[in-house]
This record gives structure tokens, C-alpha cells and sequence, in this order.
């Protein structure tokens, strides 16, 4: 049986065409991003529980480096592990000084925290920074440093 070139061609390309793919991370989840785009990358809490924060005393969160992360919780610095993968962001415990701020910036520095600790997933979008967390209606907001 002989088959013509035409024939052939058309079938290669009707079988890659039908063939299954594998999508990419950023085409599965649309705000997901690779790991190294946070890497490097500095951030200024603006938001926390729906609620503005004050620009004084500052809260920021830094990605130094791949797996770290560290930064100002309002009074006291912080540092730890971080694993993001595609669209999740997981912190590892967080160690803090323990300066003491006054009871209104201390209880806004412990909410903080906690939503890291709870985090689940992000969204980066240009300048913008969203972490979403277990148990927290709102998400954490974050303006590019």
C-alpha cells in the first residue's frame, strides 16, 4: 500500500495536533509564577485583615535568596524559610527579636506573623504582592519596595 507524502503530512500534523500536552506552570495557574521572580525582591506591608497599616513603624517582608526570607515585622526584625512552588508559598517557622513596641504595635506585629505562618497561596501582579492565608479573610497586600 503506497501512501502518499500529502497523506503522511497531514497525518503527522492531525496526531501532534490531538496529541496530549502537559501545561506549563504559568499556563495551569495563570498567577502563578516561578520561585525566582520573588527572589531578590523586597516588599512593604499595606494591608493586613482588609485594614491599611500605618507606613510607621514599617512591616516588610524580603526574599533575599531562594528558600529565605526575612524582614521588619513593625518593631522587630524576623527571619526564616520560605517554599514556593507554582502558586503556593509556604513560611517555615520565623524567629523574631523580642523588642517591645507598645500594645498597639505589638498586636499588629503578632496578626502579621501569624498570616505569614498561615500563608497558602500568592499572587504577584506587576508592584502588587497578595498572600493569601488559612484562616484569614482577607489577604495580605504588599506594595513593591
Amino acid at each position: 500500500m503506497k501512501i502518499e507524502p500529502r497523506a503522511t503530512l497531514l497525518l503527522l500534523v492531525f496526531a501532534v495536533a490531538c496529541a496530549p500536552r502537559t501545561p506549563a506552570a504559568t499556563e495551569s495557574h495563570p498567577s502563578a509564577i516561578p520561585p525566582r521572580e520573588l527572589t531578590g525582591t523586597s516588599w512593604r506591608l499595606v494591608s493586613l485583615e482588609g485594614a491599611a497599616v500605618p507606613e510607621k513603624p514599617e512591616a516588610t517582608l524580603e526574599f533575599a535568596e531562594a528558600g529565605k526570607v526575612a524582614g521588619r515585622a513593625s518593631c522587630n526584625r524576623f527571619f526564616g524559610t520560605v517554599e514556593v512552588s507554582g502558586g503556593s508559598i509556604r513560611f517555615g517557622p520565623l524567629a523574631a527579636t523580642k523588642m517591645s513596641c507598645g500594645d498597639a504595635v505589638d498586636a499588629q506585629e503578632r496578626r502579621y506573623l501569624q498570616a505569614l505562618q498561615a500563608a497558602e497561596r500568592f499572587d504577584l501582579n506587576g508592584d502588587a504582592l497578595r498572600i493569601d492565608s488559612r484562616g484569614v479573610e482577607q489577604p495580605l497586600r504588599f506594595a513593591r519596595r
